[in-house]
């Protein structure tokens, strides 16, 4: 048998001894293969684990690897017989080996089985089995390999494991008498991990044990002293009963402690889908059952594979100690619901906490709702201390992350009033400031995975969210964010969702939750005996096979579906002779075809007042608050016996003597479809004044509810409303739910023809929360248009505002559409002039609109401003405002090649600013993008990537999805420098896909085409020939007509010289003397046109932006093939300051090249062969640096063509 070992140095033995691992990369394949645990590493993942930038060889390298480890690892193996240790298996490799084989694995098991010990009482033996597990540890875990990123999770969970065995340990030895023995240990503990409160505990108990109760005391002091310094909070909770205790010298501190440590392996779903105990399991003191599920009297059948599944997947979660998100997906009536519900029921036997949400179908529920109810759950099951503090003081909550009170008795979704109806109406025209609204999002976040994790630190956690099809993009966001944060621990997140209702918001949560790779189960329809099972179970009376059959083919498996045809099938079994030989047929043919329809069919059978309420009933939602109800109705016994009616039909089910939910989504929405829209808009109305005078801070359902009703209620007051959604949505920092809600206020008030500055207050708001979701493209054509209508009321102090509240950092300096920004550009000059002197903060943010609007303009009025601006804002000392303006610097830094170093200190400025001021994360951010490009048009990659890392990291705690399509772009431009052309056109297709929709022009009009010919030029592939290039035709085409046959010219004009890089197979030849007494000459191209030699002059100098070198040097190539001299020297002019930097790079998108190739072909058609051969070499040097051997090939080759040395 072979152990391994990972606690320490990576080592292995047999019989023998000592295994040889071999090499450092040898090794490095074995660890990573005992990181992955038994399970499939594919060769793909092992070779960019392994190497940074993977050799040409490296598939034949990791083989050898493999095959020497195999021969270390089983040294008597048959040559020729597979391994049964190191084993291929599709795509890739897998180490089969027992966790008993792995030190890491006996430690793991020794730390679960301890927690049983001490359950039991038995702390001597626990302290014995912890001493042997720690005795394990020889030094970090996979210390050799920790700092990479495939083990740094390994390594970091392990860590954490060791820390819980030593304040075991100590437990044990406080609980068995032998408080001294501990003392020791927790001092050094406390040394190195002063904010972890449980060692502080242990050691004033212990120290508190041995007669030191001064001792005690003064720990506790330095405990709050520590928390206080370190993170500005008191001690927690049990510290500080702890103290009260010492210092009343309670009788309980001498007793032994029983058991306070529970195992992370409660009762667990086997993979039979029966529920038995796991080994080392330990029942909680207290187990909560945690509700909010729907009732499940109804039988559940078959589903049995995806059971087995969501079984193994619960085991997981509990084994491994991560989270984990399965997403149950089918059409509806599948039985996603009944399916969750049935695992809820089954792991809320096994010790589970159970928390379940419903997403509401109105669209009235505050932003973020299921989570209210998810946090109502938990509070309601004794878990409300979880929330009861933030997790760190970084965090700017006063309160629980969910700011609704889940206590509200009567409407689900009226919680804590943010303000008073009356209030809102009187409310500031000006949206309020929150701060960084990035940061303020993240800060919620963290707290909602502090309140998770706390609760499953004592016991794992179910959180199902039924219906996502319906769910706001911050329900989404927040169920994304906390899936993949490995902190909350053993969580288990389900999701429920209709396949044929994707929104747009679902369809890019599920993009960003595929990165942690979510258990995906789609529920088709029951088969046939599935069917006759569940017939049987609910029926009176045995099916005939017919009966079954017919239903089946006619529900396709669907099981609510299945569920309505039994109950017509019941209903219409017996004619008055009893004689049921075509109920079955009946029951299956004889009703309309869809599921609605059948619906609406059993609806007959109710009286048509209890139809009429019932349709009434959905104008409120999916759960009906039996009390508006009653009020709409206006006649509570025909309220009382249509719910009676409808309970008895299965229509409805009963929650509590108030409340009652449609029994399924379907129901009601064919209730809801049968409402005439007139009536339809009448009763909503009518829910809102009702809701109005109960729950007058229940904006949301009133604004919603006075929308649907159109023109039934008063434009001004359903603005009103739809403006008190607006704020408070901004309030709790979902800036999706503000723009919606901002969108509909502007839509009211247009209909109400109000106060133009109420208007302005809702262009403003969404164009705030435009900015916030990233849809800037959208945020920036609003901001004009409040603009517009803030000149027209013509108060300057108004306009300077309304364009200066758009502060949202800007990296892409092309400008995609010039005549918006021509027009910004001159209302902030009307307005600078009408503003008084003393408004220095304003015209500052006047004078950054017009260096960020004028960033494509060659005058002196950009960089003038954005000067004039950087001086204001450091006079002033403003953070926040300098670094606008230095974005506004950094807008207006391509006037001229070469000015990759310049941006380099703006970017440094901008990362020293965030890092000494709070609330400039979303500057952070472009500190690093700007660094990133600077350093790449450096050809410094190393600094490069620690750029682009960062900026992943920073949005992905942030939740920036933008920030991404940036980095994804750069990984593409450094396949394309360092590594093969194919899988740089990949990388490129990958990154293109992912521009796509983000509302940035200049990252989708022709970039792709740009990107891909830069892999390719001089050459072009035939598929670019008619490619859409967007804004870069000008360049791009009159080379496209060139390439095939670009020309050969010497210094002097004529044909057969030492012609450029690149310089074959086109053919010119001398012209007639043109109308201005020069020579003109023709080109025949791959088109069969004929092009003037001259036509280089004829292609306009490339706008000063990201991508400035890259349409020149594209020039300075037609400028060679059509032997414009004029045109080459000025271009050569115009490169030659950034003769040490790459083309293109900068823009952190592409790259021609070094920029030195280009001017050594530029002075070599120019006939100075001297001063080429010395560009060429400063362009290998660059190739050098940038690790590019398609660039260091080039030069050389360019170098040999002129004869000159190396």
């Amino acid at each position: 048998m072979v152990t391994f070992g990972v606690l320490g140095p990576l080592e292995a033995a047999n019989r023998q001894g000592p295994v040889d691992l071999r090499g450092p990369r040898h090794r490095a394949v074995l660890a990573r293969l005992l990181v992955a645990g038994g399970r499939t590493v594919p060769v793909t993942r092992l070779i960019d684990d392994l190497w940074t930038q993977p050799p040409a060889g490296a598939l034949g390298a990791v083989q050898t690897f493999v095959a020497a480890l195999r021969k270390s690892l089983e040294p008597q193996r048959p040559a020729r017989t597979p391994s049964r240790l190191l084993v291929t298996a599709s795509p890739g490799y897998a180490l089969r080996v027992e966790p008993s084989a792995v030190d890491a694995g006996r430690f793991e098991n020794a730390v679960a089985a301890s927690a049983t010990l001490l359950a039991e009482g038995r702390a001597e033996a626990a302290h014995a089995l912890l001493d042997e597990g720690l005795g394990l540890w020889r030094g970090a875990a996979y210390a050799e390999f920790a700092e990479l990123d495939w083990a740094r999770g390994a390594a970091s969970r392990l860590e954490e494991l060791r820390l819980l065995a030593v304040l075991r340990r100590a437990e044990a030895a406080v609980a068995s008498g032998r408080a001294a023995d501990a003392v020791p240990d927790l001092e050094a503990h406390v040394g190195e991990h002063p904010l972890r409160e449980d060692g502080w505990r242990l050691l004033a108990l212990a120290l508190y044990r041995v007669g030191r109760q001064g001792d005690a005391l003064a720990v506790l002091r330095r405990a709050r002293e520590v928390l206080r310094s370190e993170l500005g909070v008191d001690p927690g909770t049990e510290l500080r009963r702890l103290e009260s205790d010492v210092l009343a010298q309670s009788p309980h501190l001498d007793a032994r402690p029983g058991p306070t440590w529970r195992s992370r392996q409660p009762e667990r779903l086997a993979e039979d889908g029966v529920d038995r105990p796991a080994s080392s399991a330990v029942e909680p003191a207290t187990s909560p059952s945690i509700g909010g599920a729907p009732a499940a009297p109804r039988p559940f059948v078959g589903r049995t594979a995806e059971l087995t599944e969501l079984a193994a997947v619960s085991t997981s979660v509990v084994e491994t100690g991560l989270p984990g998100l399965v997403l149950l997906s089918g059409e509806a009536g599948s039985g996603k619901t009944a399916l969750a519900r049935m695992l809820a029921d089954r792991l809320r036997g096994s010790g589970w906490a159970v928390a379940w949400s419903s997403v509401p179908e109105l669209r009235g529920a505050p932003a973020a709702w299921p989570w209210t109810q998810v946090h109502a759950n938990l509070v309601e099951a004794g878990y409300g201390a979880a929330f009861a503090e933030p997790p760190t003081t970084e965090s700017p909550l006063t309160e629980s992350p969910f700011a609704h009170d889940p206590a509200e008795p009567r409407l689900a979704w009226a919680g804590r009033a943010a303000a008073d109806v009356a209030a809102v109406r009187e409310a500031a025209p000006s949206a309020p400031s929150v701060g960084d609204p990035v940061a303020a999002r993240f800060h919620r976040h963290r707290a909602v995975v502090a309140g998770v994790t706390r609760i499953a630190e004592d016991t794992p956690v179910l959180i199902v969210f039924d219906d996502l099809h319906w769910a706001d993009e911050e329900t989404l966001a927040l169920l994304t964010a906390v899936a993949a944060d490995p902190r909350p621990g053993s969580v288990l997140f389900v999701g429920t969702y209709r396949s044929t209702e994707l929104t747009g918001a679902l369809t890019e949560a599920l993009g960003r939750a595929a990165r942690g790779e979510p258990t995906r189960l789609y529920l088709g329809g029951l088969t046939e005996p599935q069917v006759g099972e569940l017939i049987s179970s609910v029926a009176d009376r045995e099916p005939s096979r017919r009966d079954v059959r017919l239903i089946h083919r006619r529900s396709a498996g669907n099981p609510f579906f299945v569920r309505e045809l039994i109950r017509l099938w019941e209903g219409d079994a017996a004619g008055p002779s009893g004689d049921d030989v075509d109920a079955g047929q009946r029951a299956a043919v004889g009703v309309p075809v869809g599921v609605r329809d059948v619906i609406r069919h059993r609806l007959t059978r109710l009286p048509e007042t209890a139809r009429t309420v019932l349709r009434q009933a959905a104008i409120l939602g999916l759960e009906v608050d039996l009390e508006v109800l009653t009020a709409l109705v206006g006649d509570e016994r025909a309220v009382l016996d249509a719910v009676e009616s409808a309970l008895a039909a299965g229509f409805l089910n009963e929650q509590d003597a108030d409340r009652v939910w449609f029994a399924h989504a379907l129901v009601r929405e064919a209730l809801y479809e049968d409402v005439p829209l007139a009536r339809r808009a009448a009763w909503h109305a009518a829910v809102a004044e009702i809701i109005e005078a109960a729950h007058p801070d229940a904006v949301e359902t009133i604004a919603e509810h006075l929308l649907r009703a159109g023109g039934r209620a008063s434009g001004a007051r359903t603005a009103r409303y739809a403006r008190a959604a607006a704020l408070r949505a901004e309030e709790r920092l979902v800036p999706h739910e503000a723009a919606r809600w901002w969108r509909r206020t502007i839509t009211a008030l247009d209909r109400a023809g109000r106060d133009p500055r109420d208007r302005l207050t809702a262009v403003m708001g969404l164009v705030t929360a435009l900015a916030v979701v990233g849809d800037l493209d959208a945020a920036r054509r609003h901001r004009a248009e409040a603009t517009e209508m803030a000149e027209r009321i013509g108060d300057p102090l108004l306009t300077a505002e309304v364009i200066g509240s758009f502060d949202v950092p800007a990296i892409w300096t092309a400008n995609d559409d010039p005549a918006l920004s021509a027009f910004l550009a001159s209302a902030a000059e009307r307005t600078l002039s009408a503003l008084p002197a003393c408004r220095a903060s304003d015209r500052a943010r006047l004078l950054i609109t017009i260096a960020m609007e004028r960033r494509a303009d060659t005058g002196s009025r950009g960089p003038e401003a954005a000067r004039e601006a950087e001086a204001i804002a450091r006079r002033l000392g403003d953070p926040a405002l300098l670094a606008y303006a230095l974005n506004g610097r950094f807008m207006q830094s391509f006037h001229r090649a070469g000015l990759a170093p310049y941006r380099v200190e703006i970017g440094e400025e901008l990362l020293d600013l965030a890092a000494r001021h709070q609330g400039l994360i979303t500057f952070a951010v472009l500190g690093r993008l700007i660094l990133l490009q600077a350093r790449a048009a450096l050809a410094d990659f190393g600094a490069a990537d620690v750029h682009a890392a960062e900026v992943d990291r920073l949005a992905e705690r942030y939740e920036l999805p933008l920030v991404g399509v940036f980095t994804r772009w750069y990984a593409a431009l450094r396949l394309a420098v360092t590594g093969g052309v194919d899988e740089a056109e990949a990388a490129y297709r990958a990154a293109e896909n992912r521009s796509a929709g983000t509302g940035m022009p200049g990252l989708t009009e022709g970039i792709l085409s740009l990107a891909r010919l830069s892999l390719h030029a001089p050459g072009i592939p035939p598929d670019l020939v008619d490619a859409d290039w967007g804004s870069y035709a000008d360049w791009a085409r009159p080379l496209i007509a060139l390439a095939d046959r670009p020309a050969r010219w010497n210094g002097s004009g004529s044909e057969g010289g030492p012609g450029p890089t690149g310089a074959e197979g086109a053919t010119c030849g001398a012209g007639a003397e043109n109308g201005a007494g020069m020579r003109s000459s023709t080109c025949h191209a791959r088109t069969g046109g004929v092009l003037p030699l001259d036509a280089a002059g004829s292609v306009p100098d490339s706008p000063r932006d990201l991508l400035f070198e890259a349409r020149t040097c594209l020039h300075a190539m037609i400028a060679i093939r059509t032997g414009d001299r004029a045109t080459m020297t000025r271009l050569y002019e115009r490169l030659l300051p950034a003769a040490g930097e790459l083309a293109g790079a900068g823009s952190g998108l592409l790259t021609l090249g070094p920029v030195a190739q280009h001017l050594g072909d530029l002075a070599a058609a120019l006939g100075d062969t001297e001063q080429a051969a010395d560009h060429y070499r400063q362009a290998r040097t660059i190739a050098d640096l940038a690790r590019s051997p398609r660039f260091a090939a080039a030069a050389r080759e360019a170098l040999n063509r002129l004869g000159a040395e190396a």
